[in-house]
C-alpha cells in the first residue's frame, strides 16, 4: 500500500516507460477489452516490456498476445499466490502498475508488485477499497464501457492514440478445428447459450426458435458452443431438442483457443452477457447480444452494439422503477424473469438485418 497521497496520473516522460505491468485477473470478457490497452501501449512505446499478472483459465486464451509476458495467478489461493508473486518479482521494479481490477483480492495481489506509480481508478469508480492501493488515478469519467475505461490509464501515460485492435495470433490446430466444423462459405450461426449468471440466460426454446428461423431463412448451418459444466450441457440438449433444425452440439468440446478459431470462422455469434461475445468481437465476427439484466452500453459487445437486442432500460423500470440513468452505472438487474423481456421476434429480426448487411468475409 503506497504511503503517499493519490493523485491524477501525470504522463510520463517523452522517452516512454521501460516496463509497465498490468493487473487484471479475470474474467474471460474483461480480459479481451484489456488487449486494446495492450495494443495502444505497444504503438506509442515499442520498447516498453509489458507484463500481465492474470487468472490462469483466462491466460489460456490471452496466450495468444504476442509480446507480452503473463504471469498466471490462482485466483482460488489468494495467500499462497500473493506469497509466490513476492517471489516471483523480487529484485524487480516497473515504471507503473495499471491496477484495472476492482477487487479486494487483486489489490491484495498488488501489494506483491514494486511500481514507482500505482496508477488505479478515479475515487469515484474506485469501489472495494481500491483507491487504498495506488498513489496515482485516471481522470475521472462517467458512464463509459469498460474498455474505454481501460484505455483511459493509457491515455493517463501519455499514450493519446487509440489503438482498436487485437490480433491475436490462433494457433493452426485451433484453426483446423474451426475449419473442421466450418469447411466451406456456407453461412454460420454460433450460439454460446448459457451464461455463467443464470439469470442472464434467455430460455431455450426461444434459442431454438432463431436456430430455425437461422435455417430456412439464410440457410445457415447452426452451431452451439460453451463451456463444459453440467448446467451448460444440459442447456444446450434442451435447444437442440426444442429446435427442428438439426444442430451441432459442440458445448464442452472445445479449448478457448479453438472456441476462438470457430468464431473467428462464423457468420455471426448469438449470445447473452458472456465472455465469448468479447472473444467474437476479437476476432471481427458481429454480435447479436441479448441483453436485459446487464447494461450493453458498459458491457456489451464493443463493436456490435448496434446488433444487440437491449432490453436493459424496460427491466430498469419494471424491476427498479427507475431508468438507467438513475441507476449506478455498474447495476445489474439480474432477477427471475427478466431475460423474458427479450421478444424472438426482436432476435430474428436483428439477425435478418445482419445477414442483409453482411458482406463476405
Amino acid at each position: 500500500m503506497s504511503a503517499t497521497s493519490p493523485s491524477e496520473a501525470r504522463p510520463v516522460a517523452a522517452a516512454g516507460p521501460r516496463s509497465l505491468c498490468l493487473l487484471r485477473l479475470s474474467a474471460i470478457g474483461d480480459t479481451c477489452h484489456v488487449v486494446p490497452l495492450i495494443r495502444t501501449l505497444q504503438h506509442a512505446w515499442p520498447d516498453c516490456r509489458i507484463s500481465w499478472i492474470i487468472g490462469r483459465v483466462e491466460a489460456k486464451l490471452m496466450q495468444l498476445v504476442p509480446d507480452v509476458e503473463l504471469i498466471p495467478v490462482d485466483k482460488r489461493q489468494p495467500r499462497r499466490e500473493w506469497m509466490r508473486l513476492r517471489r516471483e518479482l523480487r529484485g524487480r521494479r516497473f515504471d507503473a502498475l495499471l491496477h484495472l481490477q476492482l477487487s479486494l483480492r487483486a489489490s491484495l495481489l498488488s501489494t506483491a508488485v514494486r511500481a514507482d506509480r500505482k496508477l488505479g481508478f478515479d475515487r469515484a469508480r474506485a469501489r472495494e477499497l481500491q483507491w487504498l492501493f495506488t498513489n496515482a488515478r485516471v481522470p475521472a469519467r462517467r458512464r463509459e464501457h469498460v474498455l474505454d475505461s481501460f484505455l483511459g490509464f493509457a491515455a493517463a501515460l501519455g499514450a493519446r492514440e487509440r489503438v482498436i485492435e487485437w490480433n491475436l495470433a490462433i494457433p493452426e490446430d485451433a484453426q483446423a478445428y474451426a475449419r473442421g466444423l466450418i469447411p466451406d462459405e456456407r453461412p454460420t450461426l454460433v450460439i454460446n447459450p448459457a451464461s455463467s449468471h443464470r439469470l442472464r440466460n434467455w430460455e431455450p426454446k426461444r434459442y431454438a426458435v432463431v436456430a430455425d428461423h437461422a435455417a430456412t431463412r439464410h440457410g445457415m448451418r447452426v452451431i452451439l458452443c460453451g463451456g463444459p459444466g453440467v448446467h451448460e450441457r444440459e442447456f444446450g440438449a434442451a435447444i437442440a431438442a426444442a429446435a427442428v433444425t438439426p444442430l451441432i452440439d459442440q458445448i464442452g468440446r472445445d479449448t478457448l483457443p479453438q472456441m476462438l478459431a470457430l468464431l473467428a470462422r462464423a457468420t455471426a455469434l448469438l449470445a447473452p452477457d458472456t465472455g465469448p461475445v468479447h472473444m467474437a468481437t476479437a476476432v471481427g465476427t458481429p454480435v447479436i447480444g441479448l441483453y436485459a439484466a446487464t447494461n450493453p452500453q458498459r458491457s456489451g459487445p464493443y463493436l456490435s452494439r448496434a446488433w444487440c437486442v437491449d432490453r436493459y432500460p424496460e427491466a430498469a423500470e419494471r424491476f427498479l422503477g427507475k431508468t438507467p440513468e438513475e441507476l449506478p452505472w455498474w447495476t445489474k438487474i439480474e432477477r427471475p424473469g427478466v431475460m423474458d423481456l427479450i421478444e424472438t421476434d426482436a432476435v430474428t429480426e436483428r439477425l435478418d438485418a445482419l445477414m442483409q448487411a453482411r458482406t463476405p468475409r
